[in-house]
């Protein structure tokens, strides 16, 4: 793929993009698949003249990769973010790792959630490097690991971002929301809790003591004093919500288990703190021996850290033939991590969430087109 010419259209983009398996390893697919792919967009920035740099994630080799047209050190920098990594393909009806298109769909993992929304960004990005009288700095950030724990935007947050926030306009995260602007979202609480007990053989299970039966007191506890809480609405993103979804217990059928585990997700709005959360789950626990870890967090995104960029970008929404209309989403995205470092930060990108995570994931080639038009347009909007 290193020596094909320069894609000649979006679609191909996104074709050679979907190529590429980028399953997150926490989802069950390889290493080294985000690496790949950032590879490859690296050699397609070359071809078209544009500036690449990794930045690192952690200390295991990974990075998100920008792309970008410089026009002046000193000039308006407007970014846009997409990431890189898909969910799991089990399950497919249609070839992951191949755009295959039935009418107006195009079909193919990540096609809607995101490669579709970077593709559209970096094609708007190459055009708008080759057009006359460009005023703003303009980027892509593609961003790895937001389906497990966010570490690419946290980690972009706290380093490069800071460098450009002096003259930054704002953030475009993509993710699929029909091209409409969405200014906030709830966030995303999740952790670890253990109990632990005394192996025993289960024919003398009084000298043993059962990790499972204590966590049976946990899961009550808080199924009565804690998720009843995450009761709080919040007008454009809707109601706050807690639930244990997964339990790891025991080793054998004949063996007292010495081991159990859940994993809560609480759903945070704007205006909530993980802190409150934390406070409410330890007082319904209060007197249980229970351990908590394993913590991950993407905090809710409020409306005033998206108020700015979207009033800037509505005349050009407008023009394109989109509702401009502000919106909320109930899930989380990488969005409130740029918005927790100082960002002005909004979720724009082509598809809708029912096409997303499933079977025969698929986007519509015109609102890919679409797209490309809308993103173009914000990137020549006047400051």
């Amino acid at each position: 793929m290193a020596s094909l010419p320069p894609p000649q259209s979006c679609e191909e983009l996104l074709a050679r993009m979907v190529a590429i398996e980028t399953v997150n390893p926490e989802c069950g697919g390889p290493a080294g698949g985000e690496a790949a792919l950032a590879a490859q967009l690296e050699i397609i920035a070359a071809q078209w003249g544009l500036a690449t740099r990794r930045c690192p994630v952690g200390s295991d080799g990974a990075f998100n990769l920008l792309i970008s047209s410089v026009v002046s050190p000193d000039a308006e920098w407007l970014l846009f973010e997409s990431h890189l990594d898909t969910v799991s393909v089990e399950g497919m009806t249609v070839p992951p790792f191949q755009l295959t298109a039935a009418g107006e769909r195009l079909h193919g993992r990540g096609t809607c959630d995101t490669k579709g929304s970077g593709a559209a960004m970096l094609w708007a990005l190459q055009d708008y490097a080759r057009s006359p009288g460009r005023t703003r700095n303009a980027g892509v950030i593609f961003s790895v690991d937001e389906e497990a724990g966010m570490d690419g935007a946290r980690a972009f947050a706290a380093t490069e971002l800071r460098e450009l926030l002096p003259k930054l306009r704002g953030i475009v995260v993509g993710e699929p929301t029909g091209l409409r602007p969405v200014i906030a979202h709830n966030g995303a609480l999740r952790w670890r809790t253990i109990t632990r007990g005394v192996a025993a053989h289960s024919a003398e299970p009084a000298k043993g003591r059962s990790a499972i039966a204590a966590m049976c007191q946990v899961i009550a506890a808080l199924e009565a004093n804690f998720i009843p809480l995450a009761k709080r609405d919040y007008p454009l993103t809707g109601r706050a919500a807690a639930s244990i979804n997964v339990i790891r217990g025991g080793t054998a059928v004949n063996i007292i288990p010495d081991y159990c585990e859940i994993i809560c997700d609480r759903r945070l709005v704007p205006g909530e703190t993980s802190a409150q959360a934390l406070a409410e789950r330890d007082a319904a626990l209060a007197g249980l021996p229970v351990e908590h870890d394993c913590q991950y967090l993407a905090p809710p995104l409020p409306p005033e850290n998206s108020a700015t960029l979207h009033a800037w970008l509505q005349p050009a929404l407008a023009a394109q033939g989109i509702d401009s209309t502000a919106m909320g989403a109930p899930y989380a995205t990488n969005a409130s991590h740029y918005a927790a470092a100082r960002a002005q930060v909004l979720v724009l990108g082509p598809g809708a969430l029912a096409q997303a995570h499933t079977k025969d994931e698929w986007l519509d080639r015109r609102e890919l087109a679409k797209a490309v038009n809308v993103y173009g347009a914000l990137l020549r909007l006047p400051s």
